[in-house]
């Protein structure tokens, strides 16, 4: 089968940078949803644990289920808040605040410009109103910044306006909570003394989607994509490979298959434009629910190590490389 590998150095070496960048490895909070970003949950919490991680931010509380051994403290961006002295939820709405259960751990998301979830900054008393009729437990505020990752001077206004949050959640008295607007891409960009915590996703694996006047600090590629061969054959001149006969053998060659496909995670789109492997091989033809074909006689051979670099001749980004990954695929650490 199609493999993963892990590279224990590379992540480690990553969250030094932020850890670096921001002072103390205190204040990162490893987020894992989506599979960790198909790098795989447990594995990437168990890793995060070794490093000496504490907080972790999850989708859905059946994740932070499987990863509680591991942190001190979990976050839950999307589910309905329940009783768990180990997690806090994200309440995105006015009705969530309604729907959770009386004394969960709670943090309201406020909408500082994103306008996807979160209340809207003039809501902001009320709902702080709502949290305590319901007999809620607000442990944090935070708010999600929609440009951090363009060289624009939004983050710079977004962070203003985030500002006048806390001044407002405090001056109602919330004083000993934490806020946090932080991801990968501001942490990159700005101090991080004025953050309580870092929402640390997309860099801790590698990835850097800012311009290249943020590239100061190095990362390095967690994952690479590994696929096995399952057959050899000749092909004659002008026979050809796969659904529809795409690719025209030009000679003879020499071709593989190998066990990775759409069914696998691997984009059938990426078939259009023949897809370069880390290797420099070509894919030939279509990509099938299980397979690929190159021209090697390899055993093995890496598809991606460079999820970046990968997702420009797709013309997509880091994240949807990784994520489109299917959990089935088996994980190794290297």
């Amino acid at each position: 089968m199609a493999f993963i590998k892990i590279n224990r150095q590379n992540f480690f070496h990553n969250l030094n940078q932020f850890a670096l960048k921001c002072g103390s490895k205190d204040k990162l909070a490893i987020v894992l949803k989506d599979n960790a970003y198909g790098h795989g949950l447990e594995l990437i919490a168990q890793l995060s644990a070794e490093f000496g991680l504490t907080q972790a931010v999850v989708r859905h509380y059946k994740e932070a289920l499987q990863i509680k051994p591991y942190f001190k403290g979990i976050l839950i961006l999307g589910d309905r808040a329940c009783v768990d002295t180990h997690c806090s939820f994200a309440l995105n709405s006015l009705d969530d605040i309604l729907k959770a259960q009386k004394g969960s751990n709670v943090e309201l998301k406020v909408d500082t410009g994103m306008h996807r979830n979160g209340i809207a900054i003039n809501e902001l008393e009320h709902a702080l109103e709502q949290i305590e009729a319901k007999g809620l437990k607000l442990k944090g505020v935070l708010t999600h910044n929609r440009s951090a990752d363009e060289l624009s001077s939004e983050l710079f206004w977004q962070n203003k306006q985030f500002e006048e949050v806390k001044r407002r959640v405090q001056a109602y008295g919330y004083t000993d909570i934490r806020f946090h607007s932080f991801n990968s891409a501001s942490a990159l960009r700005l101090p991080c003394e004025q953050e309580d915590l870092i929402r640390l996703g997309i860099g801790a694996y590698g990835y850097n989607e800012l311009p290249k006047i943020y590239n100061h600090i190095e990362l390095k590629p967690v994952l690479s994509l590994w696929a096995k061969r399952v057959a050899k054959r000749q092909l004659k001149k002008g026979e050809r490979v796969g659904y529809g006969g795409q690719f025209i053998a030009p000679n003879e060659m020499t071709v593989s298959t190998y066990d990775l496909g759409y069914g696998d995670g691997w984009m059938r789109s990426n078939s259009m434009n023949p897809f370069m492997t880390a290797e420099g091989l070509p894919m030939l033809g279509r990509v099938s629910m299980d397979y690929i074909v190159l021209e090697s006689e390899k055993e093995e051979v890496c598809i991606v190590n460079n999820a970046l670099e990968a997702g420009k001749q797709v013309k997509t980004i880091s994240y949807e490389i990784v994520t489109l990954l299917n959990p089935h695929i088996e994980k190794v650490i290297d």
